[in-house]
């Protein structure tokens, strides 16, 4: 539950882990051979969470303005069409059976195709597991606003990568982002 008081954000949460995450890392680095089942509950639960109301923005537009230049070589998107999300969802945010989706506190108003482009990014050392990921969720991040979403997310990734971590996903990253760009990114 979110709320906002005078000019203080409150955020509660409850949890219950039902399983071991998929991976103990963000980035996924072996193939966890996750049954179709799987796949249609993740879409099934993305689903279900863009139809709560979300009260917070992750990744604000100044943010975005920011990194677009300086991680992706181009201009920011002036808008960002945003739905409900997860905020964070790569592998270590996820259980494998059952499904389960850990780690809320990012959780609110996401750019479309956002939480599709982080899991697809967090997948990209294990090539299988990237292409069914792109696949799953090819409705959103095929459009327009999806597209976006996966820049935004790229841009995010290049930042981490520029500050030092997910050092073996970076060059993947790089040439993630120069395929939708055009532009290689300089970090």
């Amino acid at each position: 539950m979110d709320w906002t008081d005078d000019d203080r954000f409150y955020q509660a949460d409850v949890f219950d882990l039902t399983g071991p995450a998929v991976s103990s890392t963000p980035d996924l680095r072996e193939d966890p051979v996750l049954e179709d089942g799987w796949w249609s509950g993740l879409r099934t639960a993305l689903a279900g969470i863009a139809k709560a109301s979300g009260t917070k923005i992750t990744l604000r537009q100044e943010w975005i303005e920011e990194v677009f230049p300086k991680y992706l070589g181009i201009p920011a998107p002036s808008t960002v069409e945003r739905t409900t999300g997860h905020g964070d969802l790569q592998w270590a945010n996820l259980t494998g059976r059952p499904l389960a989706i850990l780690d809320w506190e990012r959780w609110g108003l996401v750019p479309v195709g956002y939480d599709p482009a982080v899991l697809w990014i967090s997948s990209l050392r294990v090539p299988p597991v990237a292409v069914r990921v792109r696949a799953e969720f090819s409705d959103v991040l095929d459009s327009p606003a999806g597209r976006v979403g996966q820049l935004i997310a790229l841009a995010e990734m290049l930042q981490a990568v520029d500050r030092g971590h997910y050092p073996e996903l970076a060059p993947l990253v790089a040439a993630a982002a120069a395929d939708l760009t055009g532009v290689r990114p300089g970090c």
